[in-house]
Parts: C-alpha cells; structure tokens; sequence
C-alpha cells in the first residue's frame, strides 16, 4: 500500500514554447519510473498526445486506464473550464491505480492558466494521495526578447482588440504575468537564438515578475537527451497546492470586478487534415505557403514519407516551420499524414486542397 503522495508536475505556457517537447524528453529520458500523462491542448484531436503516446511508459494492467498509452485526455478548452467537470474524474481513475503511478505530468493548455488547476488540488479525494510537486512555466525565450511573449502572435493580440464580444479580453504580457505569477520554476526555451542582450533582456523581464525563490533556467535543445537535469525537473517538492490561493493575478482581479467569465482563445478555430503518403518537400512547401497566406497561429502534427521508415514530426509557430523524425512506424501501424491547425477563420477544405497536391498516390 502506498503511503507517500503522488507527486504530479504541472508545466505551462504559450503554444509553441516547448511544453510538449519538455514532456516528451522527460518520457524518453526518464527511465524507471511509471509516468500518467494528462493532456489539455486546444485542438479538435490532440496531436501533442499523439506525439506523447509513443514515449509513455504503460502498467502491466491496462483495463483501468483511459487508453493502452496511459495517457489521460481531457476535452477541448483550458482546464480552468473544465477542471470541475473533465479533471476530477481523471484524478480519481489515477488516485485508483496509485499504486502504479511514481508521477504525473500534467500539460495545460496555451493559454490556460494554472492556478484553477492547482486549487483543484486541494479536493479532499484528490489532496489526501497526490500533491503538486511543482508548477513549471516555460517561455519563448526569442519571443520574449522581441516583446511578441509568444512567437508570431501579433495577428491573435490584434484579433482579440477587434472583437467587441469579449468582455475580458487579456493581452500577451498579462497572460504571461499570470502563468508566471504561479511559477516554481521557469524554463526559458531556445536559449541558443538568444544573445547575450536578449538573454539578460528576458531575465530582467522574469526577475520582475517572480520571487526571487523561483528560479530561472535558460535551456536549449541539449536539455532533452540530458537525464539529469530532466530528472531533477521531477523532485522539487513545492507543494504548490498549499499556497495557490495567495496567489493573485490579472484573471483573479478581472472577475473580482464582476465581469463575464470569457476566454480569448474560445474564439480560435481548428481543424485536422488528414493525407496518406506525402512528399516532404512539397508538404513543407505548401504548408510554408498556408502560414504566409492564412491566419495560422500553430500547426502540429506527423508525415509520412515515402521509402522513409520513421514518421516526421511537423510543427510551425507563425511562420517558422520545423521537422525531424520521432520514430518508427509500427509494423501493424497505417502510414498516413495528420496535422492539426489553430488559428482564425480557418476552412478546412481550402487547407485540405491545399496539401492534397503533396499527397502520392497510392499504388496498386
């Protein structure tokens, strides 16, 4: 019988930031120890935990999980509004099966702010066998030195002004305030575009906004193939739950005022395209084309390339567009191409027409 707390870490921030790649690493990396993942992207299907399912580590019984991944998804829309309907269900199918879980990692969504998540914490039925083991909030670090706080996001911040029915509609900066404002830790991504300005630019900006307990991490693309420092993600022992409500943010001040409870990102669009076998340079060309011409905020997703064993992983911010191979195809697996789009009045038969012409055809 277990009678130790299941610590569970929770990691935030921007789409784009390097959340799912954090998660990942730590999948891969850590060894030994039997990891519940929790998911919560915004997207008509969840490809961050598509790309989680090939790392997870599965329980010998798989009846009582959600999938054979061990990965737990959670319905589209920040956990902050659906904590009370999708999370505590959740926590109590993992607090059944404590005694197969050393940890959970816990992926909010872009834009969702922790604090709700956390207080959830505090429920007798969750409180009494899991703790917070730490809030990990992660920036783009490029991003955060140009002022953007989230790669090419000025389209959304403009979006956002325009539209008249949002009553509560947070800037960037304020968002990021909050998602730092519950913080443990700070891990500051893509350390290696930063110069030495920018670097201390973005540690300036950080210092401002946290206690001087909570430390800030610059990291870069070594971090997911370093154990160690991925494993001492994993041991922090904050207890974060004990102190969340004396947390006050911008969201909290905001509805303290009486205003109506309205997301930004409620009002951006998805959809998923889905192909069979795919040329990658055309795909990478056409998708290129799609960010330039159309209001593409993230794009995520894998590709199946002729002759190539392993599947591609896709993934644009703005108009960045980057890949690199994950893994293997399964032998009983279909090779097929599938990304998923967020963004503003997106219509999913124009971007399917516009990717079909890298699809190959199939042959007899």
């Amino acid at each position: 019988m277990r009678l130790n707390k299941i610590p569970a870490t929770v990691v935030t921030g921007f789409l784009g930031s390097g959340k799912t790649t954090l998660l990942a690493s730590i999948l891969r990396q850590v060894t030994g120890k039997r990891i519940a993942v929790i998911v919560n992207e915004f997207g008509e299907q969840d490809i961050d935990s598509d790309l989680l399912r090939g790392c997870a580590l599965g329980c010998e019984d798989q009846s009582a999980v959600e999938d054979e991944s061990g990965i737990y998804e959670l319905a589209n829309g920040c956990i902050c509004c659906t904590v009370e309907e999708e999370f505590l269900p959740v926590m109590k199918t993992l607090v059944a099966r404590r005694d197969d879980i050393d940890h959970i990692l816990i992926e909010t969504s872009g834009l969702a702010l922790p604090k709700p998540l956390v207080q959830a914490f505090n429920w007798p039925e969750v409180r009494q066998h899991c703790t917070v083991d730490a809030i990990i909030t992660v920036i783009d670090g490029p991003a955060v030195a140009a002022g953007r706080y989230a790669s090419d996001v000025d389209k959304v911040a403009a979006q956002r002004q325009a539209d008249e029915s949002l009553d509560h509609d947070p800037s960037l900066g304020e968002l990021l305030d909050d998602q730092l404002s519950a913080a443990d830790l700070v891990l500051v991504s893509k350390t290696d575009l930063l110069d030495p300005t920018d670097q201390a630019r973005v540690e300036a900006l950080v210092q401002a906004r946290v206690p001087e307990s909570v430390k800030t991490l610059f990291v870069d693309q070594t971090l997911a193939t370093d154990t160690a420092r991925l494993e001492a993600l994993m041991g922090i022992g904050a207890a974060s739950e004990d102190s969340i409500d004396r947390i006050e943010n911008h969201h909290d001040r905001h509805h303290a005022e009486g205003a109506h409870h309205d997301h930004a990102h409620d009002h951006f669009d998805s959809c998923v395209i889905r192909l069979g076998e795919v040329d990658g340079d055309v795909l990478a060309d056409r998708l290129q084309q799609l960010l330039k011409t159309h209001e593409i905020y993230r794009a995520k997703g894998f590709a199946a390339i002729p002759g190539k064993p392993m599947r591609r992983v896709i993934q644009a911010v703005g108009e960045r567009l980057d890949g690199y191979f994950d893994r293997l195809w399964a032998q009983d697996e279909s090779r097929h191409t599938q990304i998923v789009f967020i963004g503003k009045a997106l219509n999913s038969h124009d971007l399917h027409a516009a990717l079909a012409s890298a699809e190959i055809a199939a042959t007899a």
